[in-house]
């Protein structure tokens, strides 16, 4: 008998269940509309993650060996940026770089050589022998312009 019981309890719950939403199911369909929009405008609103920029860099190359001595540095804060760069030339002068750059003038370099040119001097360069690159050996200094004179 207690067996039949629950399952006329549980048969009456669900009977009751199903006159209770028929005079309901208009307002279900609805909020169920209702939270699925919400959802859906929930999942598309993505706000945008903003945080300042801000940084500073430095580095500098001191190469005795290679002759490669550089160095730059540079700062942000926002949309400002400023900095500077240097290197050597070829021909031994330095080269520096300063620059900024900001939405309302963009990029803004300005450039600056210090020293004097020095191009190398050759000589005991004989009459009728010209260069053919394998002058070149291990050890040896050379530039990718290597320059001779010729004296008349």
């Amino acid at each position: 008998m207690a067996a039949l019981f629950v399952r006329w309890e549980v048969g009456s719950c669900m009977w009751r269940l199903g006159i209770w939403l028929a005079g309901r199911i208009e307002k279900i369909k609805a909020l169920l509309v209702i939270l699925s929009v919400a959802a859906l405008v929930a999942a598309e609103y993505h706000e945008e993650h903003y945080s300042h920029p801000k940084y500073k860099f430095e580095y500098g190359v001191k190469d005795h060996h290679t002759g490669d001595n550089k160095d730059q540095w540079e700062h942000r804060d926002g949309d400002v940026v400023k900095g500077q760069y240097s290197f050597y030339e070829a021909d031994g002068t330095k080269r520096i770089v300063e620059y900024t750059s900001d939405k309302h003038h963009g990029f803004q370099a300005h450039v600056k050589r210090v020293g004097h040119a020095q191009h190398p001097q050759i000589y005991g360069h004989e009459e009728g022998h010209h260069f053919t690159g394998n002058e070149l050996g291990h050890g040896h200094a050379s530039s990718y312009a290597n320059l001779y004179q010729h004296h008349h």
